[in-house]
């Protein structure tokens, strides 16, 4: 095999994206528990103009988004959907008060397909008729919904690893204190077996987790049982509420937020100095949306293909079984390099990143963030006492105000990087900011671009504006101001429209969604007066006093013009059909015509008119096809 010269420092492991998108570590199993009893169903708002809606269909709208982004960004992942407090049962444990939700063709807990998701999101039309709500716990009854759905979901959860799958029960509810009914040692008995039956998942690996749903009378009590049964310490359970968000629509994203844990991409060795090498994790913070790769499927079955390549001997025709060595010619010799030796080439050093020194904060410009950074975080797994030394470099960087230089080294793309302390962050509701470093990818002297000028003749005087043209400029983008700015504000309308179509799809709708482009100027907000004045008084600044008129004359003549242009190409259509073109073409006789003649049929087929006469005629006839 021909060695590539430009290619000898990559092979097929290698990838520009190492950073570049955050890697998934592992697959997780999700079970969604949800409250089905008859306080579910109670209005969501009590206001009058928002529209009425309970919260049991808050909790099947939420878990439906959520299951249409997993089958998209996450479809590895594995879900099973259970209501509790139920009439019919319908479980593997014959445990009634629980109905595990599923289509045909389809494992309880599996991946979610289209068809799970377009049943699933229209259940509440007909819950009632096939399943049914009831309460699960009443006095003078020893039934226990909530111990019988910790109990599936536990089942559900067997299959699979916990080093290397994820497992989480999630509960939906309303009702903040389930045994409020039953009073006396009952009472105690039956949540002391419910708290044991969750520390036994939990103690399996199981992470339990609650989405409440507040009552517009009431607030939703953490404190009265799932503070204990979820395992919130004391300081946390003021700060919980505020922290899933009080408003219903809040919801989705906080069910976003659990579905969507934060993985990291890799672990690195971190090398200080020659006899210190500490172990940090790498996390993408902010990454763009790329629509998914190309997946080439069977004509016939609809699997997936996978592809495979072989070599074939040019002399032969024999398949070659043993690996291909790589040469490159040199001379009149060809110098074969052993896949070994390659990587030895390759490798640029020991360690993937190695501390060079330490500068000043003011030396780091925002140029020099030419891509998203990497979070960077200490790890005890493979070296002990990573953390410690970390912590220190830490806390000196941010008391000395310095940033440190390091070399980051892969053989696809060796680079400097800048490592930037960041200090922990915290507010009523919990941790904003985490502590740790931000690691910046310097740029190359070449990636600098110097601002180009517009004028580069010695004698040309560049215009400057004038004073009254930047206070107008000024009060315009004071009025222009977008509040609380955020890029995650706006979604990519064309990455909206692409994942809206494959949901239609894939769930079968007839009509394509309609996408909302946020994008677009807010013209609302412009029409507002003060902004429309300031904007007028903008125009004026810059453009004069009759800017609207010379702007309409400009339209006219415009105007004007294209309609110039229709009086012509209809003359010139007119004159056109008097002449039948293909016989005068075959005959010869186009050279009998005049030039103005000729020009109305080029005019006509929208052709170019320059040039002599031959060329007209040339034109003609390779319009002919002649």
């Amino acid at each position: 095999m021909d060695l590539d010269p430009e290619g000898i420092f990559r092979d097929d492991s290698d990838s520009d994206n190492d950073f570049f998108q955050e890697r998934e570590a592992s697959k997780e199993y999700v079970v969604y528990l949800v409250d089905a009893s008859p306080k579910m169903f109670s209005p969501a708002v009590t206001d009058e103009d928002e529209k009425m809606e309970t919260h049991f269909h808050v909790a099947i709208n939420c878990i439906s988004q959520a299951l249409k982004t997993q089958i998209i960004g996450r479809s590895n992942d594995e879900v099973a959907i259970c209501f509790f407090n139920t009439r019919e049962k319908k479980n593997l444990q014959n445990l009634n008060g629980v109905y595990v939700f599923d289509v045909m063709e389809r494992e309880s807990l599996d991946k979610p397909t289209a068809k799970l998701i377009k049943e699933f999101s229209s259940i509440g039309e007909n819950f009632m008729n096939s399943i049914g709500s009831q309460y699960g716990i009443i006095s003078g009854s020893r039934e226990n919904s909530i111990y019988n759905a910790l109990w599936v979901g536990q089942a559900l959860l067997r299959k699979g690893s916990t080093k290397n799958v994820s497992k989480r029960m999630l509960i939906f509810t309303n009702e903040d204190d389930p045994f409020g009914t039953v009073t006396g040692a009952t009472k105690k008995d039956m949540i002391r077996t419910t708290l044991q039956r969750a520390k036994d998942a939990q103690d399996l690996g199981i992470s339990i987790e609650l989405l409440p749903l507040s009552r517009p009378d009431e607030k939703f009590d953490v404190s009265v049982m799932y503070s204990d049964l979820i395992g919130l310490e004391a300081e946390e359970v003021s700060r919980f509420l505020p922290s899933v968000g009080e408003r219903l629509e809040d919801m989705t994203t906080q069910l976003k937020k659990r579905m969507f844990t934060k993985r990291k991409i890799r672990s690195i060795w971190f090398s200080i100095s020659n006899d210190i090498c500490i172990e940090v994790n790498t996390y993408a913070l902010i990454r763009p949306t790329l629509p998914g790769a190309i997946l080439w499927l069977d004509s016939v079955t609809n699997l997936p293909l996978k592809s495979e390549r072989s070599f074939i001997c040019a002399d032969t025709g024999a398949l070659l079984h043993e690996p291909p060595k790589r040469f490159h010619p040199y001379r009149s010799e060809s110098v074969v390099f052993s896949t070994h030796e390659l990587s030895q080439i390759k490798k640029v050093s020991n360690v993937q990143l190695r501390l060079l020194g330490f500068k000043p904060l003011d030396c780091l410009k925002d140029y020099h963030n030419l891509r998203p950074s990497t979070f960077i975080f200490p790890s005890d797994e493979e070296i002990f006492g990573s953390t410690r030394i970390f912590i220190a470099l830490h806390r000196s960087m941010l008391r000395l105000n310095r940033y440190a230089v390091a070399f980051y080294g892969i053989s696809a793309h060796p680079q400097l990087v800048a490592l930037v302390a960041q200090e922990e962050i915290m507010s009523s509701s919990g941790q904003v900011e985490p502590p740790g470093m931000h690691m910046i990818y310097l740029p190359y002297s070449d990636d600098i671009r110097q601002v180009e000028e517009l004028h580069t003749a010695v004698d040309c005087v560049a215009p400057r504006a004038t004073d009254e043209q930047i206070e107008k400029a000024s009060n315009l983008l004071r009025r222009m101001d977008l509040k609380d700015f955020s890029v995650c504000q706006f979604s990519n309308p064309a990455l909206q429209r692409h994942y809206g179509i494959l949901e239609a799809l894939a769930l079968g709708e007839d009509e394509m969604p309609d996408i909302k482009d946020e994008t677009w100027p807010d013209e609302e907000g412009l029409a507002r007066p003060r902004t429309a004045h300031a904007l007028e008084d903008f125009k004026i600044a810059v453009y004069g006093e009759n800017h609207d008129q010379e702007e309409a004359e400009s339209m006219a003549s415009k105007s004007s013009a294209s309609e110039a242009t229709k009086k012509r190409k209809a003359t010139a259509e007119a004159a056109v059909g008097k002449y039948n073109w293909a016989d005068l073409a075959d005959n010869g006789k186009l050279k009998d015509l005049t030039v103005a003649e000729l020009k109305h049929y080029l005019t006509a087929h929208n052709l170019p008119v320059a040039g002599k006469k031959e060329v007209l005629i040339s034109r003609i006839l390779t319009h002919l096809g002649k």
